[in-house]
């Protein structure tokens, strides 16, 4: 363990990243211990429910320990690294006995917290390291690995990996278990364990500094269920580091399964997807449009020179017949209050274009819309897709949308009935474009015709409004010269 003194050393405490997030994964380390950092220097890239964030320090100093491993979850307002301020590297000492996390938060309570003015978290894109500030190369001796708190080596800038701790021998996490007059959990796992009836003193920890983790508690309740001997230890192997094996929490072929945990992007989406299909009652209504006049409408503007170097797709004009059948229903723009039991109408659009990405969908939005001309909208739309499909999509940038537009027709697919993302009013799919037998004119002819689908808020939309709505959409596709008359 190193010495030095607790009122050099600074805690840096997982940051709220994003509007009301509550934890965030750490990804990836880009110091180790014994590393010199500079106030703003990037230390760790960390994924959020929204986001893939790169978290600057605001401190300069050393690296004394990285309190967390890649791959953890951490609640916002723990602290995730300790920096030494006094500049000093840290000395090597004997090993110590571990002190728990309550007692080594507390010289980071009372030490006041330097924080530069204006600095936020470096936005990026789902696993891309794409950071302006320079890593600074690891300089001075190795720090030797640490047995009682969590030093983490990662095998970053040229350096090889430092050694693993030994893991702890199942008798002697239980020892220091059974020694402790309150075993170190976090009060939402103490919760757990309290509901699944999980007595926390016989539960081995597997987090750092001895704390127990809601997957600790998992793994007991499944020991209990079904019964894994643990092995039987000769005395002279006492001190060996023993695994003590535990019991699969599902019986299931590796060769024939794959098994993906639920986090991130992905688990914020399903919760929010179950929470909109079972609060708000949907309400879907199709109609199928000739379009072969809006494709043409967009081939034009492909040459005119205000729209030079943006993007001019269909999407853009379907988007812009949205905002137009807003303008003419503007009821439709709304949301429900269940506190206040309150209609909430909105007299702005955020417009939110559902985005499939790797690490999940995101619906990022283009604020005020509804005051964007149409070179406006084309730039803000290409902006949106480009940075959603490169993962640096903001938290910002997916809050307070107000009716979005998802597109599945870019899969081939003729429509959908698509789920509301929380909180909004109304979600329109485009279906695939193609090539039909169409009456026009009275004549049988080879029309570009899709399917738009609209679905919305039975409690706040009537099925007269939604279905004026939409209309009103397949009439400016079918017409685009309504978007001069109407708007």
């Amino acid at each position: 363990m190193t010495t030095m003194t607790d009122a050099s050393v600074r805690e840096f405490k997982m940051p709220d990243v994003g509007e009301g997030l509550t934890e965030a994964e750490i990804l990836k380390w880009y110091v180790q211990v014994g590393d010199t950092v500079t106030d703003g220097q990037v230390v760790c890239e960390v994924e959020t429910a929204k986001a893939a964030v790169e978290l600057p320090i605001p401190y300069d100093g050393v690296v004394r320990d990285l309190r967390f491993p890649e791959g953890t979850t951490v609640d916002v307002g723990t602290s995730i690294i300790a920096i030494d301020v006094s500049g000093k590297a840290p000395a090597e000492a004997p090993a110590e006995a571990p002190e728990a996390p309550a007692a080594a938060a507390t010289a980071a309570d009372t030490a006041p917290e330097k924080k530069p003015e204006g600095r936020q978290p470096v936005l990026v894109g789902y696993g891309v390291a794409a950071s302006s500030t320079k890593r600074r190369p690891r300089k001075g001796p190795e720090v030797p690995v640490q047995q009682a708190s969590v030093s983490i080596q990662t095998e970053l800038n040229g350096h090889g990996p430092a050694p693993a701790d030994p893991a702890p021998t199942a008798p002697a996490v239980l020892a220091a278990a059974a020694g402790q007059s309150r075993p170190l959990a976090k009060p939402p796992v103490r919760k757990l364990a309290k509901d699944l009836g999980v007595d926390l003193t016989t539960v081995i920890p597997s987090g750092p500094d001895g704390i127990i983790t809601r997957e600790d508690v998992h793994a007991a309740v499944t020991a209990t269920e079904t019964p894994v001997p643990a092995p039987v230890v000769p005395q002279a192997q006492a001190q060996a580091p023993v695994t003590v094996p535990a019991a699969p929490a599902a019986s299931y072929d590796a060769a024939r399964e794959t098994r993906i945990p639920v986090k991130g992007v992905r688990k914020a989406t399903a919760q929010a997807m179950v929470g909109s299909a079972f609060t708000a009652p949907h309400v879907t209504e199709f109609v199928t449009v000739d379009v072969t006049r809006t494709l043409k409408l967009v081939e034009d503007l492909k040459q005119d020179k205000d729209f030079t170097g943006l993007r001019v797709n269909p999407l853009l004009l379907i988007a812009k017949a949205l905002l137009v059948a807003i303008k003419r229903n503007p009821d439709i723009n709304a949301s429900w209050d269940e506190t206040n039991q309150e209609i909430v109408l909105k007299h702005y659009v955020n417009l939110g274009i559902a985005a499939a990405t790797p690490r999940g969908l995101i619906v990022p939005n283009v604020k005020d819309a509804h005051a964007k001309t149409l070179p406006q909208l084309a730039q803000e739309l290409g902006e949106l897709v480009t940075t959603a499909k490169e993962g640096r999509t903001s938290p910002t940038a997916m809050q307070g949308g107000t009716v979005t537009i998802t597109n599945v027709g870019v899969f081939g697919v003729d429509t959908g009935t698509p789920i509301l993302p929380p909180g909004e009013s109304a979600i329109l799919a485009v279906g695939a474009i193609k090539l039909q037998p169409w009456v026009h004119k009275g004549k049988v002819k080879p029309r570009q015709v899709t399917t738009l689908a609209l679905s919305f808020d039975h409690r706040l939309i009537d099925g007269e409004l939604g279905s004026k709505a939409l209309a009103d959409v397949a009439a400016i596709l079918e017409q685009p010269k309504k978007l001069i008359t109407w708007a």
